[in-house]
């Protein structure tokens, strides 16, 4: 049956229009229901396939349920009456997590497929697919003195084994469902997401949660060591969860289909952002290297060129800044959990 529609400018979102995020029991996905819910929105749909006690943020009013995205009957269901749809669902964490799990990032695939099957039958007005900077091409990245990538860099195609080519391939797919069928697509490259609110222990954690995570132990049980993944030297830039839901926002209000780099462009060396978090915790710790432990590219920076000109904005919380309640929200939780405990003398 043909599925092409006419393209038409979509209209204001409204209060009471469906809004449906999927990953809603997941970090990114949770701060955006609750940015949507604080701002008034009424009619919120967040899907996760963990059950609903696993979620990092419940937030009342929300409707939240516990369904498998990756089943295209699902995406139906939950796709039927949106006019936003914000996938952020997917199979992934941190470098030990990807290298390791390759073949389950891959199948995060069939996720992106059904939805945009599900939101081109429902009539969706807008589809934003959640893609990430492990897209750049991996002879880009050798060196800690990396040249900022941008968008163009992409290409020609040498992205992170498993979780870089799903995401590069979803990319695709979005492409081709706007030339095809016309439904509006946004495609945001996130960079290093971290903050309150997301995972920090387990396997699946990015950098700054788990450096938090470890001067955190560290402290409470009087240890005064820190284990760090390679030599401290790698670079990264990472964004704080504010900016990345604000810059979601701007991305699926603008008329910008092509990929976007959605990431902080400062630049720091995992030895800085231990410095950084010591500094918050007010302690000083006698530091191990892991030579041989998972570390991905070298380095990797966002160039925001592109983000400027066309939204005429970019991520600007430096991590010294936002590092101090992502740390503090950390601690809270460790110590709640039971599992860690104060040093008393």
């Amino acid at each position: 049956m043909e599925k092409k529609r006419l393209v038409e400018k979509d209209p204001a979102l409204k209060k009471d229009d469906l809004i449906v995020i999927t990953g809603g029991g997941g970090f990114i996905a949770g701060n955006l229901a609750l940015y949507f819910k604080n701002k008034g929105f009424t009619n919120i749909r967040a899907v996760d396939k963990k059950p609903l006690y696993e979620w990092y943020l419940q937030i009342p009013g929300v409707q939240s349920l516990s369904l498998d995205c990756s089943q295209e009957n699902n995406c139906h269901r939950i796709c039927e009456g949106a006019v936003e749809v914000y996938n952020l669902a997917a199979d992934m964490g941190g470098m030990g997590f990807i290298e390791s799990h390759k073949a389950d990032c891959m199948l995060s695939v069939l996720i992106n497929t059904h939805l945009l099957l599900a939101a081109r039958d429902a009539g969706v007005g807008r589809y934003l697919f959640a893609s990430s900077a492990c897209v750049y091409n991996g002879e880009r990245q050798s060196s800690p003195d990396v040249t900022a990538l941008r968008e163009e860099d992409a290409y020609p195609a040498l992205p992170e084994d498993g979780y870089g080519w799903e995401k590069l391939f979803g990319e695709r797919m979005c492409r081709h469902f706007h030339e095809d069928y016309g439904l509006e697509v946004r495609v945001p490259r996130l960079h290093n997401v971290y903050g309150p609110h997301g995972t920090y222990d387990g396997g699946r954690e990015k950098a700054p949660a788990a450096i938090c995570r470890k001067v955190v132990e560290a402290e409470l049980s009087g240890s005064g060591a820190i284990e760090i993944w390679g030599d401290g030297l790698q670079t990264r830039s990472f964004t704080y969860v504010d900016d990345t839901v604000e810059g979601l926002l701007r991305l699926m209000e603008s008329d910008v289909r092509e990929p976007l780099n959605l990431g902080s462009s400062q630049l720091i060396t995992i030895n800085r952002l231990v410095d950084i978090v010591e500094a918050i915790a007010e302690v000083r710790l006698e530091r191990s290297h892991v030579l041989d432990a998972p570390l991905g590219v070298r380095g990797r920076n966002s160039d925001n060129t592109r983000i400027v000109s066309l939204l005429g904005w970019e991520p600007s919380i430096p991590i010294e800044e936002g590092l101090v309640p992502t740390y503090a929200w950390i601690r809270a939780e460790m110590v709640r959990s039971g599992r860690y405990a104060p040093v008393t003398g």
